[in-house]
């Protein structure tokens, strides 16, 4: 997990163009890479490098498929926790074990650790959630969603 900031120059137009167009969808073709970096003027071995080096260098922290697990059945959780600075590794260590937790994020707030789970019955979002308060001995706040936004995250050229 990233902590600091990426440098300004740390994406150039093309990894730029790459987050932007990979939001949109992905091929799903016996070559979507190949198909993928076409689209992006790349051939195909370039753009599998350079996806593997922005997840290296902290500017994605996953590149893959984002189930609906609601749709599915399931439930997604926000969830919140005060993590003490000395512990913050060790408890994202704990917390990023679980499959169902989505993706995690540290902040700069009491609640500095935030954290989504994703679980496939409803009921297991409350046994996740006392599994890491067993596991790191802090409390698991959770935020269930009231209302869905979609918003597409886009980098400037």
């Amino acid at each position: 997990m990233r902590r600091t900031p990426l440098p300004a120059d740390a994406l150039d137009a093309t990894d730029r163009a790459i987050l932007n167009a990979l939001q949109d969808g992905f091929p799903l073709t016996p070559h979507p890479f190949a198909e993928a970096a076409a689209a992006l003027g790349l051939d195909e071995a370039s753009l599998i490098a350079r996806i593997q080096r922005l997840r290296d260098d902290g500017a994605i922290t996953r590149f893959g498929p984002f189930f609906d697990a609601e749709a599915m059945g399931g439930a997604f959780c926000l969830c919140a926790m005060a993590v003490p600075a000395e512990k913050f590794d060790e408890v994202v260590t704990l917390v990023n074990a679980h499959a169902e937790v989505a993706h995690n994020y540290e902040r700069s707030h009491a609640l500095n650790m935030w954290f989504v789970l994703a679980c496939e019955q409803p009921r297991d979002i409350a046994r996740v959630a006392r599994k890491i308060e067993k596991e790191t001995g802090l409390s698991v706040l959770q935020f269930p969603k009231e209302h869905e936004f979609f918003i597409g995250f886009r980098v400037l050229a």
